[in-house]
């Protein structure tokens, strides 16, 4: 299959940078719906229609999966892709070094099948760049439906402190790597990053919910079980 050109929004600057993603399967092809459940504690659920679900996914033996700002700029740009195509609205992301976080909420019932496809072009882009051979990611990938707005709150607040707690940033919008600036400061984001729904938690007046919501995060409160290792 032809090579893309995929535009890229940079989270850090208001530029776009254009990466080249060769995307070798089909979007369209079906995976099986299962999926092995995280640790937050709830009940496992399946996949289904209108969905919203927090995914992660661990590097394999806990190696890292981004090297350097080029991976994690493509890894986004592939997930912009995905977003689009299946109309996927991303509610949050973290990426770290060893493994990253996403909330997304799904139209249909096809997050197996877009997780396989971000995945798997994300594995295969970084094995050629980085002259890597083997499996990038350990496992199947990790989801937990999310079941209501405080648990959506209390998620986009684990993953702005996530960094933090692990020792990478000071404070959570020192960490470029997460939605967590553009929702709490505006600072530019990649366009499929839906900010309203993570400030509309917070309250109607825009200005009032970015208080609210850097507030809540400040606060730090209880922290989320980490993903299945």
């Amino acid at each position: 299959m032809a090579a893309q050109a995929v535009s890229v929004p940079d989270p850090d600057v208001s530029r776009k940078a254009t990466v080249s993603a060769t995307i070798l399967r089909a979007s369209t092809r079906r995976a099986t719906c299962g999926v092995r459940l995280g640790s937050v504690p709830r009940r496992p659920r399946s996949i289904v229609p209108n969905g919203a679900y927090h995914v992660t996914s661990r590097g394999n033996r806990r190696l890292p999966i981004f090297i350097d700002d080029r991976d994690r700029r493509f890894f986004l740009g592939l997930l912009a892709v995905i977003c689009s195509r299946r109309h996927w609205s991303c509610r949050g992301y973290c990426l770290m070094s060893n493994h990253y976080h996403v909330v997304v909420a799904t139209p249909d019932a096809d997050l197996s099948a877009g997780m396989q496809v971000l995945n798997g072009e994300y594995a295969h882009y970084f094995n050629l760049v980085h002259g890597a051979v083997g499996h990038l990611f350990q496992a199947r990938f990790h989801a937990v439906l999310v079941e209501s707005d405080p648990h959506l709150a209390e998620l986009s607040r684990y993953l702005a402190l996530n960094p933090v707690r692990a020792g990478l940033a000071r404070v959570a919008r020192d960490w470029r790597w997460s939605s967590y600036s553009a929702i709490a400061e505006g600072r530019p984001s990649p366009a499929f990053v839906d900010v309203q729904a993570i400030l509309g938690l917070f309250g109607r007046n825009r200005e009032r919910a970015r208080a609210s919501f850097v507030r809540f995060v400040e606060d730090g409160g209880p922290t989320l079980p980490d993903p299945p290792r």
